[in-house]
């Protein structure tokens, strides 16, 4: 468990003190932080929502706690443009804001940039936009890095030794990565709206302009991965293109092989045919001919190809 005030602390236990402004961050199965949310009537359909890992993103508000569901993406393991997404948890109250989530590894990260961006003076509704900052901007990034992924990929399609399946597989997985974002992003823009709505008159002139350069970096989010996510469809029909054509161009070397070999097949099956009157078997230079025919004849094409840039 973290605990913002002064500075960072971390310990297993730290006690919620009544009256005093704690933002803390922790695991959402912490048995304190559930007895505490319980023991001042945390409604328990709010509860449930905390611990349904398909809860959609959302923002609840009761008497004494306003709730805020929000979606963090993590890094999958099956590819390096695969991206899933996970809750993240925002409690807020008088005087406590408390951050949960299923994964240690966002918590850290999340904490980590809040820390750096913290001053003891900061109110918990600036707490709450900066932690909503820091996931906008943990998704830019990763939308930025599928782009510079989606470049490089652009670059592979045109090397001599391109992996298909690979590509293919690559473009799959930032689609399914870039269609979530969207998704989810717009579902954040609507909540950060409900959030920003819902606060005082006097916090809202406060915080208008960070909530502006908010919902600006949303749109951007929703702009930029709705444009990527086109691309993957523009580098799917360049692949299938690319395979196409270079296909074609197997199929063209083919043709012309056999373009080279079909005269001489025909000058061969003629001296196959089994007819005693063929003055040409008799000749002493005759095979010495038909050698040198096929070759000039073969010849002939080749350069006649080469120049047609089919070989």
């Amino acid at each position: 468990m973290y605990l913002l005030s002064d500075k960072l602390h971390y310990q297993d236990n730290i006690a919620l003190e009544e009256g005093q402004k704690q933002i803390i961050f922790t695991h959402v199965d912490n048995p304190l932080i559930i007895q505490w949310l319980e023991e001042h009537h945390f409604p328990e359909s709010f509860l449930e929502d905390i611990h349904n890992e398909d809860q959609s993103i959302t923002f609840e508000q009761s008497k004494n706690f306003r709730l805020i569901i929000l979606k963090y993406f993590v890094r999958d393991e099956e590819d390096d443009l695969l991206y899933h997404d996970e809750n993240v948890t925002v409690i807020i109250t008088q005087d406590k804001f408390i951050f949960l989530s299923h994964n240690d590894h966002i918590i850290k990260n999340v904490v980590s940039h809040l820390y750096r961006r913290y001053e003891e003076r900061d109110s918990l509704e600036y707490v709450t936009y900066t932690v909503m900052d820091i996931i906008v901007d943990h998704t830019m990034g990763i939308v930025d890095r599928l782009d510079d992924k989606l470049e490089a990929i652009e670059d592979e399609i045109f090397a001599e030794d391109v992996d298909e399946k690979e590509i293919q597989k690559h473009l799959y997985f930032a689609r399914r990565t870039l269609n979530r974002i969207t998704k989810l992003s717009v579902q954040s823009n609507d909540v950060v709206n409900k959030v920003y709505n819902h606060f005082s008159l006097n916090v809202r002139k406060k915080l208008k302009y960070e909530f502006i350069d908010l919902k600006e970096h949303l749109s951007y989010l929703i702009n930029e991965s709705k444009t990527y996510l086109d691309r993957t469809g523009y580098l799917q029909n360049l692949l299938m293109g690319f395979l196409s054509n270079r296909m074609n161009q197997a199929m063209q070397r083919l043709a012309a092989i056999s373009l080279i070999f079909l005269p001489l097949t025909f000058i061969v099956g003629n001296y196959g045919m089994n007819f005693k009157n063929m003055p040409e078997l008799d000749w002493k230079y005759g095979y010495f001919v038909i050698w040198g025919l096929n070759i000039i004849i073969a010849w002939l094409i080749f350069r006649w190809l080469k120049k047609q840039k089919w070989i």
